[in-house]
C-alpha cells in the first residue's frame, strides 16, 4: 500500500492536524489523533469526514485526546478494491482500529450512520467504553417506517445512485440544505466536494440503501444497546433536523436513562458543523460534571 500523502486541496489552517494512517485488509484509514487527556473518539456520518469535527476538536484538544477517523472511502481514507462500504464492514474496520490503538476508558461521539457503525464497533468490547455522546441519529431497525423507507428507496435506489455518481448530490444538495443554523462557506463546500470526486462516491449511495437493507445488522446492534444504559451519556440534539426528530430523541432517552439532554435550538442535521462551539462546550462541561439537569 502506498504511503499517505495529504492532498494539496486540504487547507492546513482549516484542518491543522497531523495525519495518521491505520491499514486494515487493504483499506487505508486516515485519522486525527491530537491532544492529551481522557480520550474522545469521533465517528462521522455520510457524506462528510473528520473535517466536520475540526472546530470541535480545536476547542477540546487542550483538555482531551481527540481521535477522529475517516471511514473507508470518505475524506482522506481510501477503501480496498471491491470493498462493500456496508455499515457492518465499516464497523469491523473501526473495531479493529479501537483494538489496535488499545483505546480504554474512552468516550465515543456519534451521529447518523456514525451511530450504528461506531456503537457496533464499541460494543464489541464494551468494557473499554466509558461514556457516550449521541447527536441526531438512530441505532435500531426502521423497517416499516414510511419516512425512512421512502428516503432509503429513493436515495439508495437507481435515482440516488445516478444522482450520487454523476452529480455528487449528497454533498452538493443534501449537505447544504441540511444546515439550518448557518450556511456552509465556499471553502467548507470545497473540502467536502473534493473529498468525493468522480469514482469515489459509491459509499454515499450504499449507506442510504442500507437504512433498510441492513435491518439484520441494526437488529443485532439494538439487542446490545441495553449495555449502554449504565454509562454516563450526553444527548446533543438539533431541533431542526428533517431526518431525526422527537421520536428518535425519545427513543434515545429511553435507551440511555442516565443521559443529560441538551437541545441545540435552530440546529439541523449536522450539529458539530452548525454549532461547533456549543457542541464542544457541552461535551467539556458534561465531562467535568458541570451539567446537572436533564
Amino acid at each position: 500500500m502506498s504511503a499517505f500523502v495529504r492532498p494539496t486541496w486540504v487547507d492546513q489552517a482549516e484542518y491543522p492536524f497531523a495525519d495518521h494512517v491505520f491499514e486494515f485488509d487493504g483499506n487505508q484509514i486516515h485519522y486525527v489523533d491530537t491532544g492529551e487527556g481522557s480520550t474522545i473518539l469521533f465517528v462521522h456520518r455520510n457524506p462528510v469526514w473528520s473535517f466536520e469535527y475540526r472546530d470541535v476538536i480545536k476547542e477540546l484538544q487542550s483538555s482531551y485526546r481527540c481521535i477522529a477517523v475517516d471511514l473507508a472511502g470518505f475524506g482522506l481514507s481510501t477503501s480496498a478494491p471491491g470493498f462493500s462500504h456496508l455499515p457492518s464492514a465499516q464497523s469491523e474496520i473501526l473495531r479493529q482500529f479501537i483494538e489496535k490503538l488499545d483505546l480504554r476508558e474512552y468516550a465515543i461521539v456519534v451521529q447518523d450512520w456514525g451511530g450504528p457503525i461506531g456503537l457496533s464497533a464499541a460494543l464489541a468490547s464494551p468494557e473499554r467504553l466509558a461514556r457516550v455522546v449521541i447527536s441526531n441519529g438512530w441505532a435500531w431497525p426502521v423497517n416499516g417506517n414510511p419516512g425512512f423507507e421512502k428516503f432509503s428507496g429513493l436515495m439508495g435506489g437507481p435515482i440516488g445512485h445516478f444522482g450520487s455518481t454523476y452529480f455528487n448530490v449528497f454533498v452538493k444538495v443534501v449537505l447544504p440544505v441540511s444546515h439550518k443554523k448557518r450556511k456552509l462557506s465556499r471553502a467548507e463546500k470545497a473540502h467536502y466536494r473534493k473529498a468525493l470526486p468522480a469514482g469515489r462516491r459509491e459509499p454515499t449511495w450504499v449507506l442510504p440503501k442500507q437504512i433498510i437493507a441492513s435491518g439484520a445488522f441494526l437488529a443485532d446492534l439494538e439487542g446490545r444497546l441495553p449495555s449502554l444504559s449504565t454509562l454516563p451519556a450526553l444527548i446533543l440534539w438539533g431541533d431542526k433536523d428533517d431526518a431525526f426528530q422527537e421520536p428518535e430523541l425519545l427513543r434515545w432517552q429511553q435507551i440511555l436513562p442516565n443521559a443529560k439532554t441538551i437541545v441545540l435550538h435552530g440546529v439541523g442535521h449536522f450539529a458539530p458543523s452548525e454549532s461547533s462551539l456549543e457542541f464542544a462546550r457541552a461535551i467539556h462541561e458534561w465531562s467535568r460534571g458541570e451539567i446537572d439537569d436533564k
